[in-house]
């Protein structure tokens, strides 16, 4: 197959929009006598006229033979995806070696270490948008699969059946709508109709792999559209039942709108991880609470609000998700902060003292997104923002075991 070559009058992108440590990756590689290229997401960014957060190179050499080439910067990662992290002060560049695999099995890719050709590489790509190549030394694109064209169109296609890219990597089909939000591109139908036939085999990926595409997206700025699409193709019916059909209920678009305000906010500040997920389930939480607690007329002792915050958790993402410890102590701390600031009951002597431990500043960011939404919360902030403020410089320091448990 003979490629469609796009010259730099044409792709219209310079090559100092590339960034220079990943280029003098390509050309280290070139020089030692390999082929070597940008491929995928930061070609097709290039394209749009997007900045890359990220740049992938393809090559055909080795995993060993890149660690040779770059001794002391590379680290080669990965069983089922034998990779080389080459490292730039406080940048990793991903190397993987040109693939080549059998196109036309069903079976679920376990394994991908047998090399090949440029060509088999991007034919054994996901979406025709990634599957460019860019080759700095000659400033052409690299165009095996019609992906130039598709990006043009705004076109999202699979490269080649889109029922059998879906088997080969259900995660395939999360992408897909992850690019659907962030570019708001058109879905080719025949890769539609694969999506509601194969979403079932999400099932059988790796829950590491599908949470972290989540939590990817949910830094994105794109994480609204992003869940409600999960949510309209009925990929949490499959994988987190409950949080389903919580965003079927009426009180489900109180998370739709706290994650409409983490876009804008993230536009302009990078948001934790734990505030991210705290958002998908403070919405549950109140709704839980108002149901448990809701003839109480008194406060939450703090045991019973910390039971509450684990179940909540548990039911949202149990069976599919395992959220690493250190993340869920996090989030159990920004949610029992939340009855902190502004308790279920409020008392007409609420005093306002910032506990010790450091997670309260990720509780007090999270409030602010709230207190964005509903105005009768923005006093309440106004006052503990002023205490966090006049805080001593060593406050954090020693972290109480009894701030909220």
């Amino acid at each position: 197959m003979n490629p469609i070559i796009y010259t730099a009058d044409q792709h219209s992108f310079h090559q100092s929009d590339c960034d220079p440590d990943a280029l003098k990756v390509i050309y280290a590689l070139q020089n030692a006598g390999y082929i070597a290229y940008l491929v995928g997401g930061s070609v097709r960014d290039l394209i749009l006229g997007i900045t890359p957060k990220d740049y992938d190179i393809s090559t055909s050499a080795s995993p060993e033979q890149i660690k040779q080439l770059f001794k002391g910067q590379c680290l080669l990662i990965g069983r089922r995806f034998r990779l080389a992290h080459i490292r730039f002060k406080n940048k990793v560049f991903e190397v993987s070696t040109f693939r080549s695999g059998d196109n036309e099995s069903e079976e679920l890719i376990l394994r991908d270490n047998v090399w090949g050709t440029p060509e088999q590489d991007v034919l054994r790509r996901d979406f025709t948008m990634n599957g460019l190549f860019y080759d700095p030394v000659s400033h052409t694109v690299i165009d095996f699969v019609g992906g130039y064209a598709d990006i043009k169109k705004k076109y999202l296609r699979t490269v080649g059946l889109a029922f059998l890219r879906f088997k080969q990597d259900p995660v395939r089909m999360i992408r897909l709508l992850k690019f659907q939000a962030r570019f708001d591109f058109t879905i080719d139908p025949e890769v539609t109709l694969a999506l509601a036939e194969c979403y079932p085999e999400l099932a059988k990926s790796s829950q590491a792999r599908v949470f972290e595409e989540i939590l990817k997206m949910l830094e994105s700025g794109y994480a609204e559209k992003f869940i409600d699409l999960m949510h309209e193709h009925r990929f949490f019916e499959l994988l987190i039942p409950e949080f389903s059909h919580f965003l079927s209920s009426l009180e489900g678009e109180d998370t739709l709108d706290l994650l409409c305000e983490i876009d804008l906010l993230i536009k302009t500040e990078p948001l934790d991880r734990s505030i991210l997920l705290a958002a998908l389930c403070f919405p549950f939480l109140q709704k839980s609470l108002k149901i448990h607690f809701l003839d109480r007329k008194k406060s939450l002792s703090a045991p019973e609000l910390y039971d509450e915050v684990q179940s909540v958790i548990s039911q949202l993402f149990h069976p599919f998700f395992l959220i690493p410890r250190k993340l869920r102590m996090q989030v159990t701390a920004i949610l029992t902060a939340q009855f902190r600031i502004k308790p279920l009951y409020p008392s007409k002597t609420l005093k306002i003292r910032i506990p010790r431990d450091p997670e309260f500043t990720y509780a007090l960011t999270f409030f602010k997104l709230r207190s964005h939404l509903d105005p009768t919360l923005k006093s309440t902030f106004n006052k503990w923002q002023s205490a966090y403020e006049k805080l001593p410089l060593n406050h954090f320091q020693k972290k109480s075991k009894s701030s909220y448990a």
